[in-house]
């Protein structure tokens, strides 16, 4: 997820030695699974999940978007334990969140912590060279990994990502859904706009504006729940980048990049998914007519074709 402005940026938005002993996952729903480890670090202890098992496969690691959220908005139907049946895939809960929650005292929450996290769980896994793909805000994440490490990067998925900055991400919601915002703003205010029920309340609200087709939301959300939303994460992460920057390292990128986007996003629209792709040397665009903010819900067969040709093109 990647979601409104705060005053300085937004509410909340978006593998060798030691992995080839990971265990295989197989539950209904990736959601469901327990951590598999934990990466300890000075500033936080990160719970991990992995889907699959090590191979000759090019093995993933999957960036959730918010910030605030868990890696579970991701895992509410079967399409990551299908990828997994060739190959190793990694969730992790992003620190403050989910499993993630033991932090020191006084850890940071910015963009430059969000990567150190991000190389520990590399390192820890023993990846020389994976596949990085991030989600909504996860892909402000990815590019800033990718910006940090080339070297670790061996191909790049940005999935419904922002923009090189704030400013050049396309979010039309207010336009295309202005009784459900509306409605949504005064229900907050009842409950008192700095309220956690309000944050809550807003992140459900948000959520339900994601879909291209109402059924899919609305078996979505009668599984999703709440979410596992922490609005404090969100706000300290998103206060902490409003100058986020990525112009003058797109063009730089020199590994295989995919950029895929929902044809209906509203949450980012195409436009920046297009502006992504034209600004990173060789990157492939694909466009998911019947989608939303979440093509591997939506259309989860095509979703899977083209992110399976992308890895296991040469």
């Amino acid at each position: 997820m990647i979601l409104r402005p705060l005053p300085a940026l937004c509410v909340a938005l978006v593998l060798l030695a030691a992995s080839a002993a990971l265990p295989a996952q197989s539950v209904a729903h990736a959601a469901d699974a327990a951590p598999t480890g934990s990466v300890h670090t000075e500033q936080v202890d990160l719970a991990y999940y992995t889907f699959g098992a090590r191979g000759t496969a090019l093995p993933i690691i999957a960036v959730n978007g918010g910030p605030g959220l868990t890696h579970a908005y991701m895992t509410m139907n079967d399409f990551w334990l299908r990828v997994a049946e060739h190959r190793l895939v990694v969730f992790y809960d992003q620190r403050g969140t989910g499993a993630s929650k033991r932090l020191a005292p006084g850890a940071s929450q910015t963009m430059d912590a969000e990567v150190a996290d991000l190389e520990a769980l590399r390192a820890h896994l023993g990846f020389d060279r994976f596949a990085l793909l991030g989600d909504s805000f996860g892909g402000w994440i990815a590019m800033a990994y990718a910006t940090a490490h080339p070297e670790h990067v061996a191909k790049l998925i940005l999935s419904d990502s922002p923009g090189a900055t704030w400013k050049t991400t396309a979010h039309v919601l207010d336009q295309v859904f202005p009784d459900i915002e509306n409605a949504s703003d005064a229900a907050q205010k009842q409950l008192g706009p700095d309220s956690e029920a309000a944050a809550r309340l807003f992140m459900h609200d948000h959520f339900m504006m994601m879909f291209y087709s109402d059924a899919h939301r609305d078996a979505y959300m009668a599984k999703a729940g709440d979410l596992g939303y922490e609005p404090a994460v969100g706000r300290a992460l998103g206060d902490s980048i409003g100058g986020l920057d990525f112009t003058a390292a797109l063009p730089k990128f020199n590994f295989p990049t995919l950029v895929l986007n929902g044809r209906f996003d509203m949450n980012v629209a195409p436009k920046t998914a297009w502006d992504l792709a034209h600004a990173i040397p060789g990157a492939k665009l694909v466009l998911f007519e019947q989608s939303g903010h979440f093509p591997s819900y939506e259309e989860p067969e095509k979703y899977r074709a083209v992110l399976e040709d992308f890895l296991n093109a040469p």
